[in-house]
């Protein structure tokens, strides 16, 4: 009797270990070859799980993947479209599309033509290691939870006028979206959020764009480590709340690094605006947000701040070589100093007797003059006449006198140090 069930239990678990390995597990892989139709046979025979292997070479599309199954390119492979809809279609979860080259989508903006198109059913799609060119949209993300987009390079149509192309990454209702180390150039936007929440773009490099990242109605979302260069703007943030926008570089961005607009509760932290643009920082009724240990340098305007922003709070930022450093029309005298820490400035001649890293000064970026100059440009005429040079100089000597505006009464007497990120697609 002992006998028969040490057999019995050694048959079982001997079919336990066949199960393990001719389950899931056992995913069949196939060798496309570069021939027209290939592809899509042997996708209508595939079964979920399986890895699709495609020759180098043109595979014709577009293609539907309406199986959880991996399309492999190895380095090599193009899936080419016919110039209508989108080049892949997922419509399931969890499939892969990795080390293509994706192209030749239609130019529909209605239909969001793209090089991959993310359905709202394909959650925790991956897209990876991808040349994805010439489409209208890179990869339309639209409804689909969990998905990872990394490492890919995407390219728009460069014989389309700017607000004539797609976005690199355009993304609606996709919460936890992962999208980094692309590097995304040649088209509308960058990355495009669309009522998205909880998503994270980081490690990204965006250049010949109109904005590198653009966030409409987007919460709780993470922009870290990108770097925007040579864009309109680099990172606009509108109508969203609660954005953690940190270790982020704006090179020579031509109107604004960064750009709050009705954007509330956000972090704005740790990041690098320079090279001319004409406003560093631009906060348009932005309410609630902190700004702290940021490099804002050599910018017409340092930081515009307007039109009601309140309840802001400035700490640890470095205003180096901007021609105005700080741009507030106000009756409201603010303090732009944190807990006994206030903001590096380059124009602030002060002294530091005590040693404690702060100026034993207050620093005041604007006066009544500046005040005047803003709202009536023709005053400029008399920019260099002793009225005003004496107006100057009894402001500076009566600070009384002052009218309400910007007053950090802790400035720090040198800048945060900072790290630069490491963006862009990975060799």
């Amino acid at each position: 009797m002992q006998r028969a069930l040490r057999n019995l239990a050694g048959r079982i678990a001997s079919v336990c270990v066949a199960l393990a390995v001719c389950g899931p597990l056992a995913a069949a892989e196939w060798s496309v070859p570069a021939r027209h139709g290939a592809l899509h046979d042997i996708l209508q025979k595939a079964q979920a799980g399986d890895v699709l292997r495609l020759a180098p070479g043109d595979h014709s599309g577009p293609v539907t993947v309406d199986k959880p199954v991996t399309l492999d390119g190895g380095g090599a492979a193009r899936i080419v479209g016919n110039g209508n809809g989108s080049v892949v279609t997922v419509t399931v979860p969890d499939v892969t599309i990795e080390g293509l080259t994706l192209t030749g989508s239609g130019l529909s903006h209605e239909t969001l033509d793209a090089g991959v198109k993310l359905t709202k059913k394909a959650h925790k799609a991956i897209v990876r290691n991808n040349r994805i060119i010439d489409n209208l949209t890179g990869v339309d993300v639209h409804g689909a939870r969990e998905a990872n987009v990394s490492n890919n390079l995407i390219e728009g149509r460069r014989d389309l006028r700017r607000n004539e192309r797609g976005n690199g990454i355009y993304v609606w209702n996709a919460p936890d979206l992962l999208a980094e180390y692309n590097t995304i150039r040649f088209g509308r936007d960058g990355i495009f959020v669309n009522t998205s929440h909880k998503d994270t773009f980081r490690n990204n490099l965006f250049e010949d764009l109109r904005f590198a990242v653009h966030y409409m109605h987007g919460n709780s979302g993470i922009v870290e480590n990108n770097v925007s260069i040579g864009n309109d703007i680099g990172y606009a943030l509108m109508f969203s709340d609660r954005l953690t926008v940190r270790n982020n570089v704006s090179i020579f961005d031509r109107n604004h690094g960064l750009m709050l607009n009705y954007a509330n509760r956000a972090e704005i932290s740790g990041n690098r605006v320079s090279g001319g643009g004409e406003k560093c920082l631009f906060m348009y009724n932005a309410n609630k947000n902190s700004v702290s240990d940021n490099y804002f340098e050599g910018c017409p305007i340092g930081i515009h701040f307007t039109a009601g922003s309140a309840k802001n709070t400035f700490q640890g930022n470095a205003f180096i070589r901007n021609r105005t450093q700080v741009k507030y029309v106000g009756s409201r005298m603010l303090d732009w100093s944190t807990d006994g820490r206030g903001n590096y400035w380059s124009d602030h001649p002060a002294f530091d007797m005590n040693g404690d890293g702060l100026a034993d000064t207050a620093y005041r970026p604007n006066d009544m003059v500046d005040q005047v100059l803003w709202t009536q440009p023709s005053a400029k005429l008399l920019i260099g006449s002793p009225a005003v040079q004496l107006l100057r100089w009894t402001q500076s000597q009566f600070p009384a006198l002052l009218p309400g505006g910007i007053v950090d009464n802790a400035p720090l007497m040198h800048p945060p140090v900072r790290q630069e990120p490491n963006a862009g697609v990975q060799g």
